[in-house]
């Protein structure tokens, strides 16, 4: 994703579009065993990487031929629930971590046996397990980091946020930096579901109950956690009115100098790269406890899949091997899930930002987002209108969440 936000993290379907059908390749006399794999990782800017590493893959294994279908996020997911209701799906096809639940239980995915599962880090390959079992290697990570305006900051007599700040601190400086005359603000964090489900977690909240059927966000961790998003607007961030919430506006304003802290994923190092001032980056801060949003993605096997271990051994390749690391580490393309540090140092010597160790510290205290296997879509609909509609002082945020309450157990089954 330009894990959009992992991460993350969500487009809709707009187009239905045919996946290619499992091929079926011969053996021996008939040449290699053709498998297809289709994805939206590589769509707009790393088709290239990606062919790069295909290419290498059947360099190492010549009975085996890749054939590969790219297309647009925001097309994606609508296409493969189409080819899987269908049985056309690819023999290998991404899998976002959000809908991993749902096509785990609908038996789309074939159990995956992994022959070095320590390659991983654990906390990723983890969240592509029920039961113990594998049904998807992750092939990328993101996470969701606080970036700063160092010459804000030290202009205000500031010190930098570190990685043992609390809400408390992050507060006391947004409100310090903030100066609506010359229209610069203290902070920025988007009113949706990607970012209420991480501050539930930083207060020591659930979004679901132990059933993983009903909510459990309608607490007063929750309430304390939809007010710490919802009160910053007009206060230390612009209103709706003053275009928050519309695309990339936060990420222009920082650039543009006009805002002290972001919270966004580390897609937007790219973004923000060459600006006139100095700028870095430390592990978000939490309340009762320090919660980083990841967002990954991951591959998958199909069930159907007349060549499971073929595209096994693809997937493999594609989400571990040293041609991968190699291949997304020079290019920007999304961390890969690596447990080795020693290759991803190369990744910390970069520089700008220069505190890029903060990207594996906001490991040490993951948020993964709460999925449910039928709903998910409409669940995180809702949590964001409702939350939308306290910012924008038409609810109280009891409300909302009452709302909200309601409404998403109506739609998951609770």
């Amino acid at each position: 994703m330009r894990t959009t936000p992992l991460t993350a993290i969500g487009l809709a379907g707009v187009a239905v579009l045919a996946l290619t059908s499992c091929s079926a390749g011969g053996g021996g006399d008939s040449g290699p065993v053709t498998i297809t794999y289709t994805n939206f990782i590589s769509n707009g800017g790393n088709e290239e990487n990606l062919q790069a590493i295909v290419d290498a893959f059947e360099a190492e294994n010549p009975d085996i031929a890749v054939e590969v279908t790219t297309l647009p996020y925001g097309d994606y997911s609508t296409a493969l629930q189409t080819d899987l209701a269908a049985g056309t799906a690819s023999d290998v096809f991404d899998v976002e971590y959000s809908n991993y639940a749902q096509y785990q239980a609908n038996g789309v995915l074939a159990e995956l046996e992994v022959d070095d599962p320590g390659v991983y880090r654990d906390s990723v390959l983890e969240a592509y397990q029920t039961d113990g079992a594998q049904f998807a290697l992750p092939s990328s990570f993101s996470t969701v980091v606080l970036y700063f305006n160092r010459d804000l900051f030290d202009a205000a007599g500031l010190e930098y946020p570190s990685s043992d700040w609390t809400w408390a601190e992050e507060k006391a400086a947004a409100e310090a930096l903030t100066d609506k005359a010359a229209g610069v603000w203290g902070d920025h964090q988007p009113v949706s579901f990607y970012e209420y489900y991480k501050v539930l977690a930083q207060n020591g909240g659930d979004f679901l109950d132990e059933s993983g059927t009903k909510v459990a966000f309608n607490s007063p961790e929750g309430i304390e956690a939809a007010k710490w998003l919802v009160e910053k607007s007009g206060t230390v961030m612009p209103t709706i009115e003053e275009g928050q919430g519309t695309p990339d506006f936060d990420t222009n304003l920082f650039v543009e100098g006009k805002l002290a802290m972001l919270h966004t994923g580390i897609w937007v190092f790219g973004t923000v790269a060459d600006v006139p001032f100095g700028w870095d980056i430390a592990v978000e801060p939490g309340n009762t406890e320090q919660a980083s949003a990841v967002f990954s993605n991951a591959v998958g096997v199909s069930a159907d899949s007349e060549h499971v271990a073929e595209a096994s051994k693809f997937a493999e390749f594609l989400t571990s091997s040293e041609t991968m690391v190699d291949t997304r580490l020079e290019s920007g393309w999304e961390l890969p899930a690596i447990s080795d540090e020693a290759e991803l140092a190369g990744y910390l010597e970069q520089g700008n930002p220069e505190n890029r160790q903060a990207v594996f510290d906001s490991l040490d205290g993951v948020a993964l987002p709460p999925v449910v296997a039928e709903g998910q879509q409409e669940m995180q609909d809702i949590i964001t209108e409702e939350l939308v509609e306290a910012q924008a002082g038409r609810k109280s945020v009891e409300d909302a969440l009452a709302s909200a309450e309601e409404r998403i157990n109506a739609a998951i089954g609770g």
